[in-house]
């Protein structure tokens, strides 16, 4: 009945295109195909019975509370106007040099990134302060463009991030399921700690290659990235007021991701830190009361709802694609195919990378990589490289026309004066840039490993 299974799944990518609600496609879906089996006498109505223990699972899991505090963090810094400072002085201290302002975009991106780790936020935020500002200054739309959805898509992969907070749950437990598979009853676990470790050299790396094209395409076409004009040259702001600006989101940075790394706090305990670390620069900079500490609940609460709704609904969709044996049909496909693990590696980055297209990260997460993780795991691959591996080749399909998330978000609020093609050609370089960082870590696993085996052993 295999082919039950793969008809359940791509029956749920049709209906997922038309834009229904994730959730309800997924349990709906799963459970109309379960009642159709159950009636046929081909699928034992027992794979059900185990729902209730698991969604007391996820409604007990600890790691998972770090989700709805790292929302509010974030959520909280942007309600801040943490952005709109670092972009306006950052921008003033480069001065008068060419592809100066593109670059303070890139360096606000990783800033927030690591604060907020909302890819939405951040391309939206980013957009709404520095497109027009750039756009005013004589910067080519596709360039400008590029950079912010570039920039804002950064918080896919720098820690903390909603994404690895969510694979690294997904990979424990598939890491387990592998290991059980060979026979280890004994299994070494692995955390969203070593994904956080895995994944900063590697989200360090990506900022270094974007800012790299910036300078060369400042160096071959400096008309597309003018500098300041005289009169804004002459306003830049001295060492002491960036200090000022960065002191407070960089020491939020360091509590929050310095106390996951060095093994003082879980990064549950260590989100709670966060939160409350916003929540006072927010009280400090004058910029929290009670309407906007009202809409932070809301939103945090409406993000929050939507991840752990679609959490439930995946795991109704795991019970039933496994109850038809679709695990096993997987199993045999990719450990079928040509060059090994290698290739069935390539094979399965490629449908996360197409499915990118039409799906959210969330989505891929709770329904793509239980499924082939345990499988890619049991070949051999390292668990933590691959969740690096998987969270670029998210953060490429947030970029990738015509359905990358990251352009909707930016063409939501552009001016009319960016066309939608100019976004298309902005982001193309920096989805060769994605790739070759897929490629660099590919041949350098260290990059992603390296650190965790340091700190974590």
């Amino acid at each position: 009945m295999a082919w039950i299974a793969l008809s359940l799944f791509a029956v749920v990518i049709v209906i997922l295109m038309t834009g229904y609600p994730v959730a309800f496609v997924l349990a709906g879906t799963s459970l109309l195909f379960a009642l159709g089996g159950v009636v046929a006498g081909a699928f034992d109505a027992a794979f059900l019975t185990s729902m209730p223990n698991r969604l007391f699972g996820i409604m007990s899991n600890e790691t998972l509370i770090a989700v709805p505090l790292f929302v509010f963090m974030g959520v909280t810094l942007e309600r801040a106007k943490i952005a709109e400072s670092l972009l306006t002085t950052l921008s003033a201290l480069f001065g008068k040099k060419s592809g100066g302002l593109g670059l303070s975009v890139m360096l606000v991106g990783m800033l927030l990134a690591a604060s907020t780790g909302i890819v939405g936020a951040t391309v939206v935020t980013m957009g709404l302060l520095s497109l027009p500002t750039m756009l005013q200054r004589g910067y080519s739309p596709a360039v400008a463009s590029g950079a912010i959805c570039a920039s804002g898509t950064l918080g896919q992969i720098i820690p903390p991030s909603i994404v690895l907070v969510l694979l690294g749950d997904v990979l424990s437990a598939a890491y387990q399921q592998a290991q059980l598979q060979q026979g280890i009853f004994s299994p070494e676990t692995v955390s969203v700690g070593d994904l956080f470790a895995g994944a900063l050299f590697p989200g360090l790396q990506q900022v270094g290659l974007y800012m790299l094209w910036l300078l060369l395409v400042d160096y071959i076409k400096p008309d597309s990235m003018p500098g300041l004009s005289e009169q804004e040259a002459s306003e830049r702001v001295g060492a002491i007021a960036v200090i000022k600006v960065l002191i407070a989101p960089l020491a939020l940075i360091i509590a929050v991701l310095g106390s996951i790394l060095i093994g003082f706090a879980t990064p549950t305990e260590a989100a709670g830190v966060g939160a409350g670390g916003a929540l006072l620069l927010a009280a400090l900079r004058r910029e929290l009361d009670g309407r906007k500490l009202r809409d932070i609940v809301e939103s945090t609460t409406r993000v929050t709802c939507m991840v752990f709704m679609i959490l439930i609904g995946a795991s109704v969709f795991a019970l039933v694609f496994r109850g038809y044996g679709g695990d096993e049909a997987v199993q045999h496909l990719l450990t079928g195919l040509p060059g090994g693990v290698v290739g069935a590696f390539i094979v399965v980055m490629l449908i996360m990378f197409l499915l990118g297209f039409v799906l959210d990260f969330i989505e891929i997460t709770f329904v793509v990589v239980p499924i082939v993780g345990p499988i890619l795991m049991a070949m051999g691959l390292d668990p933590v490289w691959l969740g690096v591996m998987i969270a670029i080749n998210l953060q490429t399909s947030f970029l990738t026309p015509p359905f990358g998330f990251a352009l909707f978000y930016l063409r939501g609020v552009a001016p009319d004066s960016v066309q939608t093609s100019d976004i298309y050609r902005g982001v193309l370089p920096f989805i060769a840039i994605q790739i070759l960082a897929l490629i660099i870590i590919a041949l350098f696993p260290s990059l992603a490993t390296w650190l965790p085996e340091q700190i974590y052993g």
